[in-house]
């Protein structure tokens, strides 16, 4: 099955679409990737869900990658005598660890990290910001507020904390519980909420030890102080953008997905750009047009997936977002300008030999206006840099290894397929041509670029490139 674009999209899978029938529609629709959200979904439907969106991945014969997006750790107060409290602007409010109920001058604050971590000055954010304070004392067990935007507090509003590292674990016991059903139910990704510094991503990937890869949501403004660090040890990355504009101003939040866009790009790992994409399209069956222009942007950017969140979750019009998705980036992908920004934003290659090949390749399909390059890839990492140049052709990785398939259906560019391996050079030259007819993207007399490292099946050893020509013979076995 053929995509006409290259931008992958995510959707993210709830109420509105966790049936079978509901997860083969989206796929049609547009979707590459499904996410699982482990903030609502119960632990012991993972492999239920899993199996479902594997059952799609068999009918249509493509790999489907799946996300499993852990909770991460939920700061929140405790409850109120009367159930809630109405804050004044420039009132006092305290933060303390007495478990009483709270009133009008204080809570219960069930986090000790954060009353040991936050300093004056510090802002505190409650209800998704909607409430804003800033810290005045500290004590021990006890933290001292002025209120600076008020309004009502209720029990167990979630706690933002903009300026603050809080010594939390990456990962809670649930987070634990849940990392081990979706490896064990053959998760492909996993995204790491609440990420603040790169030892939160190596607690993860100490877990997951290679059977997965791992994704970094950057949702706190922390993250971006050690940004570089923290793009070196994630396999991905994702700009959820959502709680990211209540920890920071909301005029700051395009430059940081830019930045976060372009070092992405620059290191060759899958960027994804999430939260509010299509957000009108939760109860409306089309789209405003900013929000057009938003997903329009990110793909203007070079992002390798835009992702659905509430809009396929739970959204009255699952299916029509995804496909209103498919057709934003279609459109894009055909401007005239898009090429020209893709080009602009290309960073140089590596002084390797993979990316040299990587380079090459990617000058030979502009010299010879080539649709395909054709990649063995037993890790994904030939396809990987390839995918990083941003070609004008699509990548068909040629993988014996299904995981790495799967996971490859999240990056830009990559139409992935499951093969035994070449066993020499002339069936790898052959056997790609055919593929490459079979999966219509080229035709007989048409020319491809095929890339490979030798000895087959090594790692990494990517050292090859052979232009062949499509034959006839090509055709009838393909």
């Amino acid at each position: 099955m053929k995509r006409s674009r290259r931008t992958k999209i995510i959707a993210t899978l709830g109420p509105a679409s966790d049936s079978p029938e509901m997860i083969s529609k989206l796929f049609h629709a547009g979707a590459d990737v499904f996410r699982l959200n482990m903030s609502h979904l119960p632990r012991e439907r993972l492999p239920e869900k899993i199996e479902a969106i594997r059952a799609v991945e068999r009918e249509a014969k493509r790999p489907i990658a799946i996300l499993v997006d852990l909770q991460g750790p939920k700061l929140r107060v405790g409850a109120f005598a009367e159930g809630s409290a109405q804050l004044v602007p420039g009132a006092s409010f305290t933060f303390d660890d007495n478990p009483e109920p709270g009133d009008v001058n204080r809570v219960y604050l069930p986090h000790p990290e954060i009353l040991q971590a936050v300093e004056p000055g510090h802002s505190m954010l409650v209800d998704d910001g909607k409430l804003r304070l800033t810290v005045t004392e500290v004590s021990p067990g006890r933290c001292t507020t002025r209120v600076e935007v008020g309004g009502r507090i209720s029990n167990r509003k979630g706690v933002s904390l903009p300026h603050t590292i809080v010594p939390l674990p990456a990962m809670t016991e649930k987070d634990h519980a849940d990392l081990e059903a979706g490896l064990n139910a053959g998760a492909d990704w996993i995204a790491v909420s609440f990420v603040q510094r790169p030892e939160d991503v190596a607690e993860v990937k100490k877990v997951v030890q290679g059977r997965a890869l791992v994704m970094s949501k950057i949702e706190k403004p922390q993250a971006l102080n050690r940004l570089e660090e923290i793009l070196e040890i994630s396999d991905g990355i994702m700009v959820a953008r959502g709680d990211l504009g209540v920890e920071m101003p909301l005029e700051q939040v395009p430059g940081a997905q830019k930045r976060l866009t372009r070092g992405c790009r620059r290191l060759g790992k899958p960027v994804v750009i999430a939260t509010q994409m299509l957000e009108s399209m939760i109860t409306a069956p089309v789209p405003t047009r900013a929000e057009v222009s938003d997903v329009a942007t990110a793909v203007y950017e070079g992002a390798d997936a835009v992702m659905t969140s509430a809009e396929s979750a739970s959204g009255a019009y699952p299916v029509e977002a995804i496909a209103t998705m498919s057709r934003i980036a279609e459109q894009v992908e055909k401007d005239a300008l898009y090429w020209s920004i893709i080009s602009a934003q290309r960073s140089e290659p590596e002084h390797t030999a993979a990316d040299a090949i990587a380079a090459a390749a990617h000058q030979m399909v502009g010299s010879l206006d080539l649709d395909a390059i054709m990649a063995w890839t037993h890790s994904g990492s030939t396809a990987l840099r390839l995918s990083r140049a941003r070609p004008n052709a699509t990548v068909i990785a040629l993988t014996p290894k299904r995981e790495t398939a799967r996971r490859l259906a999240m990056a830009w560019g990559t139409h992935p397929i499951v093969t035994k391996d070449a066993s020499d050079v002339d069936d790898m030259a052959f056997r790609a041509a055919k593929f490459a007819v079979r999966e219509n993207f080229a035709e007989i007399g048409d020319r491809i670029i095929i890339v490979a490292g030798v000895p087959f099946g090594t790692p990494g050893a990517t050292n090859l490139i052979r232009i062949a020509f499509v034959t006839r013979e090509h055709a009838d076995r393909a």
